[in-house]
C-alpha cells in the first residue's frame, strides 16, 4: 500500500506569488505531485515605510491555519520582507528553513560584514556603519575615497552610491534620509524579534560604507541541507557602460574555474560559519583581475528569481525546483546541460537619466509581436507603460531606471549580446518631463 506522502500532492505555499512566477513554477518538469498556493496576494507586497510586517505575518498565519490539508513547504523568491517572513512562518509550522537570525545575518548588510570579517576575513572589504541622521555622518567614515555606500537593508542597488568626494557624500545622505525608512522601518520590526544586541543599535535606518571594489562580478547559487553545501550554478553579473548599474545576469559563468571554486569555497565557509542551514542562497563576489583578490559583495538568503529562466534554458530545469525540494525537506537533484541552449542572460533595458519623467510611448502588442517573430525564444517583461510616471512604477538604482527585462538565450556570448541590441530596436520608449523646474543632476550622477 502506498504511503500517504505518495498518495497526495505536496502543497507548496509561495509568499506573494504573482502570475509571471507562477508560470515559471508550473513549467518545472515532472511537477504533477506538487500544487502551488499563493500566500498573501501579490499586490500586497510593498516596501513602503508604513508596511505593517506584523499584520502581514498574522494574515499569512491565518491563511495557513485555515488550510485543511498538510503544508509541505513555505518558500519565496523576493528579498526583504519575504526571506524573513518565510523563516518566521516555517518555524511556526515546523517546516525546514534557516533560522531568522541566520537569515538576518545575511540580509543585514552591516551584520553580514561583521560575520564575514570573523569567518572569511580575506574575502571581506573594509567597512564601517554610518548613521545618515546623525549631526555629522561624514565623521563616521573610516575609509578613503572612493568608497561605496548603501543601506543596511536594500534591494536592486537602491540608495547605493559610489562616493568620490565630500560633495557626493553629502548629496547621498540628503537623498537617503528621504527614503531609507521605506525599508528600514519594517526591517526594524523584524530585527526586534531576535537578540541583535551585538549590533549596538545599528538598525535598518543606518547605512554601510565599504571599500570600493573594482573587478568582475560572479555569483554562486546553491543550497544547504543538513549542514552540507551544494552549488548548482554560478552566474556572471555584467555592469552597464556606466560601471554602476547592472546590465545583465549571464549563466553559466564564463570565468576561470579556479575563480569560481575560490568563490564557492568562501561561500560554504561563511554560510556554515553563521549557522545557515536548510535553505537556499546566492552570494555575490568581485574578482579583481589585477591583483587576483576576491571580495564578497553581499549574501542573499534565497535563490534568485532572475536566474530561474536562465537555468531552465541551459539546464532544462529551474532553480525553483531546488527551492521547492529544500523547503519540503527533500534532496534536490539538479542536472546540468539538459536545456536547448548553451548560455542565457537576463538583460535590463535601462534609461540612464536619474530625473523622473512620464512615459509617453512604450512598446505595444504589435512591437512585442514583431520582436517575437524575430526572436521567438526571447521573453520580455515591460516595467514601464504609456502614461506611467517612472517614480511610481520603475525599479531603479541611483543611476538609472529599469524600463524592461529581457531573457535571451543562445549558443555563445556574442550571439546573446547581439540579440539584446537587436531587441531594443523593437522596444520604443519615449518620455516627457513635468512642468516643474528640472534640476540637472550633478556630474557624479550623470550617465
Amino acid at each position: 500500500m502506498m504511503s500517504e506522502s505518495k498518495q497526495r500532492s505536496k502543497n507548496i505555499f509561495v509568499l506573494y506569488l504573482d502570475d509571471e512566477h507562477l508560470q515559471d513554477l508550473e513549467a518545472i518538469p515532472n511537477r504533477e505531485d506538487v500544487v502551488f498556493h499563493g500566500l498573501l496576494p501579490a499586490g500586497e507586497r510593498t516596501r513602503s515605510e508604513d508596511f505593517d510586517v506584523d499584520a502581514a505575518l498574522d494574515k499569512a498565519e491565518r491563511q495557513l491555519r485555515d488550510f485543511d490539508e498538510p503544508i509541505d513547504a513555505i518558500i519565496g523568491y523576493w528579498d526583504f520582507p519575504v526571506t524573513a517572513m518565510a523563516a518566521i512562518l516555517c518555524e511556526k509550522f515546523g517546516l525546514p528553513s534557516p533560522s531568522l537570525e541566520a537569515v538576518l545575518k545575511c540580509a543585514h548588510k552591516y551584520w553580514s560584514r561583521v560575520e564575514q570579517k570573523k569567518i572569511v576575513p580575506e574575502f571581506t572589504p573594509n567597512f564601517c556603519a554610518v548613521n545618515p541622521f546623525s549631526n555629522d555622518p561624514f565623521s563616521e567614515i573610516t575609509l578613503r575615497f572612493p568608497f561605496w555606500i548603501k543601506p543596511v537593508c536594500s534591494y536592486s542597488s537602491m540608495l547605493g552610491f559610489k562616493i568620490n568626494n565630500r560633495r557626493e557624500f553629502d548629496r547621498a545622505m540628503d537623498i537617503s534620509r528621504k527614503s531609507i525608512r521605506r525599508i528600514g522601518a519594517p526591517f526594524n520590526k523584524i530585527l526586534s524579534r531576535i537578540d541583535a544586541s551585538e549590533l549596538n543599535g545599528i538598525d535598518g535606518t543606518y547605512m554601510v560604507a565599504e571599500e570600493f571594489m573594482p573587478g568582475i562580478e560572479i555569483a554562486p547559487e546553491g543550497y544547504i541541507k543538513n549542514g552540507e553545501v551544494h552549488i548548482h550554478g554560478v552566474v556572471d553579473m555584467i555592469r552597464a557602460a556606466n560601471h554602476k548599474s547592472f546590465q545583465a545576469y549571464r549563466y553559466p559563468s564564463t570565468r576561470a574555474r579556479r575563480i569560481q571554486e575560490r568563490c564557492n569555497n568562501a561561500t560554504a565557509k561563511l554560510l556554515t560559519g553563521i549557522g545557515y542551514n536548510n535553505g537556499c542562497f546566492n552570494v555575490e563576489f568581485f574578482w579583481n583581475q589585477d591583483n587576483d583578490q576576491i571580495r564578497i559583495i553581499e549574501v542573499n538568503p534565497r535563490v534568485s528569481q532572475s536566474h530561474s529562466k536562465l537555468m531552465a534554458h541551459v539546464d532544462g530545469m529551474s532553480n525553483y525546483e531546488v527551492a521547492i525540494h529544500v523547503g519540503a525537506g527533500d534532496e534536490p537533484h539538479f542536472e546540468h546541460g539538459g536545456g536547448p541552449f548553451n548560455i542565457a542572460a537576463k538583460f535590463m533595458y535601462r534609461r540612464f537619466d536619474v530625473e523622473d519623467a512620464r512615459c509617453v510611448r512604450a512598446p505595444n502588442e504589435r512591437d512585442l509581436a514583431r520582436l517575437h517573430e524575430q526572436q521567438p525564444e526571447t521573453s520580455v517583461t515591460i516595467a514601464v507603460h504609456e502614461g506611467d510616471r517612472l517614480e511610481d512604477v520603475a525599479d531603479r538604482d541611483s543611476y538609472s531606471w529599469v524600463l524592461a527585462e529581457l531573457v535571451i538565450a543562445g549558443h555563445n556570448v556574442s550571439e546573446i549580446n547581439q540579440k539584446f541590441d537587436e531587441a531594443k530596436d523593437f522596444l520604443p520608449f519615449e518620455f516627457s518631463y513635468s512642468a516643474q523646474t528640472r534640476a540637472q543632476p550633478p556630474e557624479d550622477m550623470r550617465t
